[in-house]
């Protein structure tokens, strides 16, 4: 089954190694950390507040260009999870003649959510996700900044 999830923020999760960027997501009441990259925590945390940069990142580029030859990404999907990396997909479609054409794209999950922050998609999370890598929402902590941190 899946949920619908929503990005509450971009902050840091501890590790061994010290602290790592993550995004959270919030699906069936519980949160999802996925760590990233720090240069993809930003383009998501800037999307997420609305902050253009200067000149158009990869992401702001593949979604004009989508638009440009008629597509839209329609949604999100967080759907699987294996060795403690998590896998996902974009669904996309554009229209030919007035017919829905669609597409199903993998992506490293740090991408899809930097498109679907910027397209205003649905992001959807699979149970089987959220059962293995979902944190109850009281392990995560929210700082003065609004900045989660996952608690270990």
């Amino acid at each position: 089954m899946e949920h619908e999830a929503e990005v509450v923020g971009v902050g840091a999760g501890s590790a061994p190694s010290g602290d790592v960027p993550a995004v959270i997501l919030s699906a069936r009441g519980e949160y999802v950390p996925i760590f990233v990259s720090g240069d993809q925590a930003r383009s998501i945390g800037m999307a997420l507040e609305g902050e253009p940069f200067d000149r158009p990142l990869t992401h702001d580029l593949l979604v004009e260009v989508l638009t440009e030859f008629g597509g839209a990404i329609d949604r999100v999907r967080v759907d699987d999870l294996h060795d403690g990396t998590f896998y996902a997909k974009v669904d996309a479609e554009r229209y030919d003649d007035g017919e829905p054409e669609r597409f199903v794209f993998d992506a490293r999950p740090s991408d899809a959510l930097a498109l679907a922050v910027r397209v205003d998609c649905p992001i959807v999370v699979t149970d089987e996700v959220i059962d293995e890598a979902g944190r109850s929402q009281d392990s995560v902590r929210f700082g003065g900044d609004g900045d989660p941190s996952e608690e270990r």
